[in-house]
Parts: structure tokens; sequence; C-alpha cells
């Protein structure tokens, strides 16, 4: 199954969701990210956190969810926005009907250099028990109904 992780940056929340996902699922899931107004790069405390966690960051990038919308771009079973932002924006068509959830965290990003360690590590904290959350159901096998349910249950962990 995938799952397309939304945010308007893609620098921080969707790419910390992303990665999380990734090195949890043990390949029940393929994850990726994107933003409708991507930075162009990673945010630096996004990468030094989730190294000093021990993910892979190699293949880290900010993209466009355009990449997402093409005929030839993986088919989505879940979409899941991160930020409020992304959550209300007019969304490309996904094929397939993906299930929709938002997971909203606070933007660690929005936060002063100074405080950038304890906000990047908070939105991961949480991200990371929502992901946990995740991969604890049977997704496979539940309903698309029973699985927007879901989604929604976690997206209210913190």
């Amino acid at each position: 199954m995938n799952i397309l992780v939304l945010c308007t940056g893609n620098s921080a929340r969707s790419i910390l969701l992303e990665t999380l996902i990734n090195s949890q699922s043990a390949g029940r899931l393929q994850a990726y990210s994107a933003g409708s107004a991507p930075a162009g790069h990673v945010h630096p405390q996004s990468l030094k956190l989730l190294s000093e966690h021990g993910h892979d960051t190699s293949l880290a990038r900010s993209k466009s969810w355009d990449e997402f919308a093409t005929s030839d771009a993986p088919k989505m079973d879940m979409v899941i926005t991160v930020c409020g932002s992304a959550a209300a924006e007019t969304c490309p068509i996904w094929p397939g009907a993906p299930v929709r959830a938002h997971w909203g965290v606070e933007d660690p990003a929005a936060a002063v250099e100074p405080d950038w360690d304890p906000a990047f590590r908070t939105a991961y904290d949480i991200l990371k028990k929502r992901a946990s959350a995740l991969l604890d159901l049977p997704f496979e096998t539940l309903a698309p109904q029973e699985l927007s349910a879901e989604l929604a249950r976690i997206g209210d962990l913190t």
C-alpha cells in the first residue's frame, strides 16, 4: 500500500512522517511526501534529528505534489495532510480515490532557530506515535470507511 504525506513546504513534518513510516513498516507501506509549495530543500533540523535516530536520509528531498498526480505516479491508497494549510487546499485528483486524513502537527520549522531542537523533537515524537498506531492496524483488510475512522482517531494522538 502507498501513502502520500502532504504539507505545504515538504521540508519538515511530511519528511519526518515519510521517513518514520518507511523505516517502521517492514514493507507493509511505502510512504512518499510532497508539498503544495515545496521549499526546495529539507530543513536541516529534520535531517539532523532523523540522523540522530538512525534513519537514512540519503533520499530525503523536498518535492511537489504534482509529481504524484501524473498518470505514471504510484497509486496512493492513503493521503495524510500534516499541516492545516495543506488540509485546506484544493488537492489534485489522486487516481484510485485514496482514503484521506488530517494529522495536524505544529510546524517546527516556524520556530526561531534557538527553539528548533525542542520543536522538531515534539513533532517527531507525535508523528512517531501516530506512525506506530497506523502500523498496528490491520489496514490491509479494513474497508475504506473503517480505515478512514481509524486514521481520524490516530490523528488525535499527541
